[in-house]
């Protein structure tokens, strides 16, 4: 089959930018050298994607849940309210950035191009988890295992909410007490034992004991092990023959992986590192993945399918082990891309070239952020040493999709380089900003690297593997440029985890779809052709050494890595759909089986088209990078909020 390359062209609905809002003449000129002969023409596509509101996750029982449940992401939308914010979404993302400022400028395949929306409803896009035996997590069983040793169901209603609250307070130190008191109303000892087990089973950290006052029965709740009490659970309390982790299946809708966590974890009054998982999902999606959880019993999970929505969590067992990330095979992705265009015979030619050829294996939008200040730029200054850069690209005001107390929050510190004062205008202070500022209160500006070190250790990488992946994303299109889609002499393939050189005499031997590329690093080696003097000379105007990328301060040594250029997706199927009403799902998901509720009834003809794909993909890949190959368009929010207004105008 003859493989040939296809241009990626410029957007003709870009908006220009005010003058301050471009990229500096310098990183211009670089991107240009790297990515020019990649340009040609423009986009004729008008694709649309709708910028819904977060949907509220959580349906508190009462009053004290309330006060667990209440998350970030909900404080934020009410303060966003508060300031009455006018600008539009679409004017705001004016300022982000498109698929081009981060190095994705190829397509492999030869198809006409058409439009479709990608997620207009997050219920549009579906993922199961593949885990390492190669099953695929589905929600499909709500039961709970038996267990004589859990306790009965009792114990979720005996306390009233105000015991509840003051227990809460206890548990977390939220006062000055050091024990609370629940009288025992009708004195049994079967209600004593229910109330020494609700308190001891809900409230990890807190012991009991019984007393005696003027004729009168106590419950007394006291901590047993000082302030960290609460890190672990009790240890006594769970059975020997009993594994010590929970597994249980996670469906979640329209919440990441970490969002959901802090959710649960705040209804169990539980620290969120007792969870363990094997890879994080998207947000905008509906999600379901194995989730394990260090002695927590199935019968407490289950209760708060009670209390949680847009949650479900089932498929309930106990094992010896939590779960590890990274130990996943994959995802399976079920997409529906609304309202196209396309012809029956695109779609099918589009489709196919997925299934047989691939697409180029780019590292997403979502790996560069989406404000005006890129996440690689953050990384660049970390490797370079410029701290000072560093600490202004993050806090410096920036056009662009922002809560308005942030605003503030970067119009004070650009006015006083108070960290103190501009901490004040941040209600949440969770964010990175936030966290910064309290590094800079505690540490002083002639400390930054200390007060950065405040960020947890996974937030600060992030910004250095954005830097890999943009000189990974900016190089690989540069690769198909220069030699197109066949392995030639000088390329890179691995052998084991070891990668080596093609050699002229064994280039019949691999295809493209053999062929890796280094993320830069200190333990990899570059392409033995023109691209590996492309890598030297990227990070060389970067202001960095391709030979000597160890880093003086350790975790931003980068050790670099390999990646497949092309990825076949696997199981790849696919269906054209009629439909008349834009707000009926088109898929039936895990929870609508679970209820009963029956598949889809799809007409014959219809007002729209919608195409409706299942796929699987390896860890680390981007399903949007595989729709990008089969729309031939942009897939940056900047590009699609600016489409989606036209199409709505």
């Amino acid at each position: 089959m003859k493989m040939e390359t296809v241009e990626m062209t410029s957007i003709s609905l870009k908006r220009p930018l005010a003058e301050e809002d471009r990229a500096s003449d310098e990183e211009e000129a670089k991107r240009r050298k790297v990515l020019e002969p990649c340009l040609a023409g423009d986009l004729s596509q008008k694709e649309k994607q709708r910028a819904d509101e977060t949907e509220q996750s959580i349906k508190p029982e009462s009053g004290d849940e309330k006060i667990a449940s209440k998350n970030e992401e909900e404080d934020e939308e009410e303060l966003d309210d508060e300031n009455g914010e006018t600008e539009s979404f679409a004017d705001m993302m004016k300022h982000g950035l498109t698929e081009f400022d981060v190095g994705i400028a190829k397509f492999v395949s030869s198809h006409a191009g058409f439009s479709g929306i990608l997620k207009e409803r997050y219920s549009d896009f579906v993922v199961h988890e593949i885990g390492k035996n190669g099953n695929v997590s589905y929600l499909d069983d709500l039961s709970v295992p038996v267990d004589n040793e859990d306790p009965p169901d009792e114990i979720f209603s005996v306390l009233t909410a105000d015991d509840k609250q003051h227990l809460e307070e206890l548990q977390l130190f939220k006062n000055k007490e050091t024990s609370f008191s629940i009288e025992v109303v009708e004195d049994t000892k079967e209600k004593r034992t229910i109330i020494h087990q609700a308190v001891k089973t809900l409230f990890p950290g807190l012991e009991t004991k019984t007393e005696d006052r003027d004729g009168k029965k106590y419950i007394v709740a006291y901590h047993a092990a000082g302030k960290k009490a609460l890190a672990t659970p009790r240890k006594h309390s769970w059975p020997k023959a009993r594994g010590s982790y929970c597994h249980f299946v996670l469906y979640k809708e329209n919440k990441d992986t970490m969002d959901a966590i802090n959710v649960l974890s705040k209804f169990l009054r539980v620290k969120p590192n007792i969870f363990s998982y094997m890879g994080t999902k998207d947000k905008r999606a509906i999600t379901v993945q194995e989730i394990a959880v260090m002695k927590i019993t199935a019968q407490r999970l289950a209760h708060l399918n009670n209390c949680l929505m847009n949650f479900k969590l089932g498929n309930f067992s106990y094992k010896k082990w939590p779960l590890k990330l990274g130990e996943l095979q994959g995802n399976l992705f079920t997409v529906v891309l609304r309202n196209i265009t396309g012809t029956s015979e695109q779609v099918q030619q589009a489709m196919t070239s997925l299934r047989d050829i691939g697409f180029i294996n780019y590292y997403g939008m979502q790996r560069f952020g989406t404000t005006a200040v890129p996440t690689y730029q953050v990384g660049r200054a970390i490797l370079q040493n410029k701290w000072n850069e560093v600490m202004d690209l993050i806090l410096k005001p920036r056009p662009g999709a922002e809560k308005g107390y942030m605003v503030k929050c970067r119009e004070e510190w650009a006015k006083t380089k108070d960290p103190y004062a501009a901490l004040k205008k941040l209600p949440v202070k969770r964010c990175v900003e936030g966290q910064l500022l309290r590094g800079l209160s505690k540490y002083g500006l002639k400390n930054i690297i200390s007060a950065f070190g405040i960020i947890p250790r996974n937030n600060r990488l992030m910004y250095i593997h954005s830097y890999q992946s943009y000189v990974w994303n900016n190089m690989v299109s540069k690769r198909i440029e220069e030699y197109g889609l066949e392995a030639v002499p000088g390329d890179l393939i691995l052998k084991g985890a070891t990668a080596v050189a093609v050699e002229e005499a064994d280039v019949k031997n691999y295809t493209i779809h053999d062929v890796v590329m280094p993320l830069p690093g200190f333990d990899v080696i570059y392409p033995k052709h023109k691209i590996g003097d492309e890598y030297r000379d990227m990070l060389t105007t970067d202001g960095l050494d391709i030979n000597n990328m160890r880093h003086k301060i350790r975790d931003y040594s980068l050790a670099g890595a390999y990646r497949k250029i092309i990825i076949r997706p696997q199981n790849v199927s696919w269906e054209l759909i009629a439909y008349e009403d834009p707000k009926i799902p088109l898929v039936q998901t895990d929870v609508d089986k679970l209820e009963g509720k029956p598949l889809p009834v799809f007409a014959k003809e219809g007002k729209y088209q919608a195409l409706k794909m299942e796929f699987s993909l390896p860890p680390s890949t981007y399903a949007t990078m595989a729709i990008r190959e089969v729309l031939k368009m942009d897939t940056s929010i900047k590009n699609q909020t600016q489409l989606n207004t036209v199409w709505l105008n």
